[in-house]
């Protein structure tokens, strides 16, 4: 979608007074009405859906996704009823923090009666996702709909069709309800923009719901959306799942359809940006998966591999084996993550699981690459976005672009260097992970768990995988616990951005804070890891906490 470059005659301050005024009229003609929020709220607001809805809309939204989709496709409940609950629940979602860009109850509602129709003459579904809301990341096109894509001077972006992956989902029966924040520039890992503000954590309000998917993240987390889109160049789906306690998968490129989404980074192409699910569940990330690559879209968008969705059955001839990534020899992560880590993997070893632990290799190196490439233009495009409409730089843009010694405008040579680079150190993490004879990573998603506002500042935990294009799959796995996870004192200070990390260390501000893992495959491995992973939380159980 083309950047909008004139300058904007009105004010980006009254531009962003629309925005929400927007927003809060969608919310408003909602029947009937959402509850108030009150306005003096706890840090952690999770509770407050359960003192404020109805009973009927808390036994629909609470329901378990495989029992809610069963539910819809035998007719034991309704498209309207479940859309009904789930448009009320958002709307609460959005007061408790700050996650929505639009409700769009009349858009669900009349989708809703639709399949309703078509059950009761059919007497039977339309398609694997009947009647199942869906909440979209806001720049996602749908058509007649703002695709701001985070920048007050896109306002006036106006989608002309619905985006692919929306037209495969819609034909799978989904209903889609709400679209949620994202930051200015997509590029945080914190959701905050001039437009809508800060959409905070609900676990902890003083905390991020991470970026850029976080207006997912933290609905997800709320539960006014049971499955939702996100998109990630590095980390924007699994910093949110991970900081929201809640599921999430970065699939390889090119197996999800890209068409008609609004993505304004120049040269995007230089690391690969997809699009994948947050979920309540794991099966609802599978579902999501299975459903868009069955309906083979390939056939309409000829960049994606036409490869089917494949049945993973883990090895019965030996041992699953697992690697561990216990640090990246640049940062430490914080305490709670090394706890959960320890968790999981002294789990595998009693179920005669193969742990491996896995040396990371170059890690620096991949920083240096991937920082180069994000912006070969230099931030030329995003800085004339910003500057078009007078809207402020947010801190963490300030951060990526201006203040990033990377970000140079390159030329075709210089171009042509950086992506050699990135195939060579590809073929060199290949032949590193064959080494392992792993079958799959267990990694740290951050450095951290959510951290502070303006301070997620270290990317290299999940971007080293867009780098290398390598499927993430991101689960909860328990919660801080300011009694048990404490500094050991053995830690070696490996430089002065794991000294910066360590600084951000807060027992007391992170107690109780959702604390998740990454499960990482190769390239086209995404079957494999969902596979693996629903094979361990059988055997093992997870998450080891209750978060719903």
């Amino acid at each position: 979608m083309p950047a909008a470059k004139r300058k904007s005659p009105k004010s980006w301050t009254e531009i962003a007074e629309k925005a929400q005024s927007h927003r809060d009229v969608t919310i408003a003609s909602l029947s009937p009405s959402a509850p108030k929020v009150p306005p003096d709220l706890p840090k952690n607001v999770l509770h407050i859906p359960e003192q404020l809805l109805d009973q009927s809309v808390l036994l629909i939204t609470n329901l378990p996704f495989e029992e809610l989709l069963l539910c819809l496709s035998t007719g034991q409940l309704s498209a309207v009823q479940v859309t009904t609950a789930y448009l009320q629940r958002a709307a609460v979602a959005q007061g408790l923090s700050n996650c929505l860009t639009e409700l769009l109850p009349s858009l669900a509602l009349d989708r809703a009666k639709q399949l309703d129709a078509y059950f009761q003459t059919h007497q039977r579904p339309i398609g694997p996702l009947h009647g199942l809301p869906i909440s979209l990341k806001e720049h996602l096109g749908l058509q007649g709909l703002r695709c701001t894509t985070g920048y007050v001077s896109h306002w006036d972006t106006i989608a002309k069709e619905d985006a692919h992956i929306i037209q495969v989902l819609r034909d799978a029966g989904a209903v889609f309800h709400c679209r949620t924040t994202i930051p200015q520039t997509m590029m945080h890992l914190e959701t905050d923009s001039n437009l809508y503000g800060v959409t905070t954590n609900p676990y902890n309000s003083n905390l991020t719901s991470g970026g850029s998917s976080g207006g997912e993240g933290a609905l997800v987390a709320l539960r006014g959306s049971c499955l939702g889109i996100g998109s990630d160049v590095g980390g924007s789906i699994r910093s949110p799942a991970a900081n929201c306690g809640v599921y999430g998968l970065k699939p390889t490129a090119f197996r999800l359809p890209t068409d008609g989404w609004g993505y304004m980074m120049a040269g995007a192409d230089t690391v690969e940006t997809v699009l994948g699910p947050l979920s309540t569940s794991l099966q609802g990330l599978k579902n999501f998966m299975k459903t868009i690559i069955d309906s083979e879209p390939w056939l309409a968008e000829p960049a994606l591999i036409p490869m089917p969705w494949r049945t993973y059955s883990v090895p019965t001839d030996r041992p699953l084996r697992i690697g561990v990534l216990w640090h990246d020899r640049i940062v430490w992560p914080h305490p709670p993550i090394t706890r959960a880590l320890k968790l999981v993997t002294d789990e595998l070893k009693e179920h005669n699981i193969e742990v491996v632990d896995f040396a990371p290799h170059l890690h620096d190196e991949a920083w240096a690459i991937l920082a180069s490439l994000y912006y070969p233009d230099g931030g030329e495009a995003d800085s004339e976005d910003i500057a078009s409409s007078g809207e402020p730089w947010r801190p963490l843009s300030k951060w990526i672009i201006k203040d990033n010694p990377c970000v140079k405008k390159l030329s075709v040579g210089e171009l042509a260097y950086w992506l050699e680079e990135r195939e060579a150190y590809r073929k060199e993490y290949a032949l590193h992970w064959k080494k392992h004879g792993i079958d799959a990573l267990l990694c740290p998603v951050g450095p951290g768990v959510a951290p502070k506002h303006n301070t997620a500042k270290y990317w290299s935990y999940t971007s080293q995988w867009n780098l290398l294009d390598y499927p993430g799959l991101v689960f909860p796995v328990c919660k801080v616990d300011m009694a048990k996870d404490k500094w050991t004192g053995d830690e070696q200070l490996l430089g002065e951005l794991d000294k910066e990390n360590r600084s951000l260390w807060d027992a007391e501000e992170f107690h109780d804070a959702p604390v998740g893992l990454q499960l990482v495959g190769r390239r086209f491995e995404d079957e494999k890891i969902v596979g693996i992973l629903e094979y361990l939380t059988d055997k093992i159980g997870l998450p080891q906490q209750v978060f719903f």
